[in-house]
């Protein structure tokens, strides 16, 4: 028990180390609080706001930790992939290996490959790291099955209700509007793939600070119950020894008594024999 309030206490301590990072020095893409399918690299800034390789494995494992997110796995980044994600820069991944997500090949990114380029490095080389949100992938799996299945639902309505040829204007108008959607799209996708530096609004610092807590708490309470256990047994123990030396005390003056007891029988008895003598001789 005590060896786990140890290790517990431990535990803490690495939780609250690792919370205090720099977020100035923090940055996120593709933005903050808007990952691909719950995946976002981070990286780290230099003096010249520059972003520099700056965690080697056990480094970038404990930044997502901190973060209050995992790292994120070969598969979850591949998914990404799919959905868009694409980088230039090496991040490390729960397998213990950095990757690069890219679409479109470039001479500058990852050798000119495509897909997920991958680099079995050593540990102890530091790269970004690719981390992962549970909550962000559910939300925006959801999302895309509403879309869909709305976009089904339009795409039946207009085959079966097909509209009436728009006049000039119309067309006009629509095409100017669709250009104006596309370009506000484009503008807002642009803005999207930015890198900003990471706005941590306490999300994942409340929730480890609630376990650091918790933890905390329950070592309090398993101390405290070992410390009044161990005052119970040592008051028991003296009340023992006590009640021990008292019984022999008694016991003690018993056989004191008895021995008084007895020598006084003796004198009594050695007398009245030679009170029988003495009567004897007179007779």
């Amino acid at each position: 028990m005590f060896w786990l309030c140890i290790t517990s206490l431990l535990s803490v301590t690495a939780v609250t180390s690792a919370q205090n990072i720099e977020t100035r020095r923090i940055r996120v893409f593709p933005a903050a609080n808007k990952s691909i399918a719950g995946v976002f690299q981070v990286s780290n800034l230099n003096d010249l706001n520059q972003p520099q390789y700056t965690f080697n494995a056990s480094d970038a494992r404990r930044l997502c930790s901190a973060l209050g997110v995992n790292i994120a796995s070969k598969a979850q980044v591949q998914e990404a992939l799919t959905r868009g994600l694409e980088t230039c820069r090496f991040g490390w991944i729960d397998e213990h290996f950095a990757v690069i997500p890219r679409i479109k090949a470039l001479s500058t990114c990852g050798q000119s490959q495509k897909g997920l380029v991958t680099w079995r490095a050593s540990v102890t080389r530091k790269f970004d790291v690719f981390c992962f949100n549970e909550s962000d992938a559910a939300t925006q799996l959801k999302d895309a099955t509403t879309d869909s299945l709305l976009n089904g639902r339009d795409y039946s309505r207009k085959t079966q209700f097909p509209s009436k040829t728009a006049s000039p204007t119309q067309t006009t108008h629509s095409t100017s509007s669709s250009s104006s959607l596309s370009s506000s799209s484009s503008t807002s996708k642009t803005i999207d793939r930015e890198a900003q530096p990471a706005r941590f609004v306490g999300g994942a610092q409340s929730s480890a600070g609630v376990k650091a807590i918790l933890i905390t708490s329950t070592c309090a309470l398993l101390l405290t119950a070992i410390i009044i256990l161990a005052y119970i047994k040592m008051r028991r123990s003296r009340a023992l020894s006590s009640d021990a030396k008292q019984q022999q005390q008694e016991y003690i003056q018993t056989e004191e008594w008895t021995c008084v007891t007895n020598i006084k029988e003796t004198n009594e008895t050695a007398q009245e024999d030679e009170r029988m003598e003495v009567d004897d001789d007179a007779s």
